[in-house]
């Protein structure tokens, strides 16, 4: 899954650490969900898009695979 983590941090101008001691987390979680290394549990994911005041959509992207689900339960 994709995110824009980064873009709003910056917009914000925050740096990992000021948006990890804001939330209650480490700089390496905020790191790693930068990277997409990790995907935050749907509690973090809440905070960090009520902290910047945006939906889940707008801070994370879902990618759709091929064979997956799509939208209206039609199956590729």
């Amino acid at each position: 899954m994709k995110n824009r983590l980064k873009v709003f941090r910056a917009m914000h101008d925050l740096t990992q650490e000021d948006l990890a001691e804001k939330l209650g987390v480490t700089r390496q979680t905020i790191n790693a969900i930068e990277k997409q290394r990790y995907n935050p549990s749907l509690e973090l994911a809440f905070k960090l898009a009520d902290f910047f005041g945006v939906t889940i959509e707008e801070l994370f992207i879902c990618e759709h695979r091929e064979g997956s689900a799509e939208p209206g339960g039609a199956v590729q």
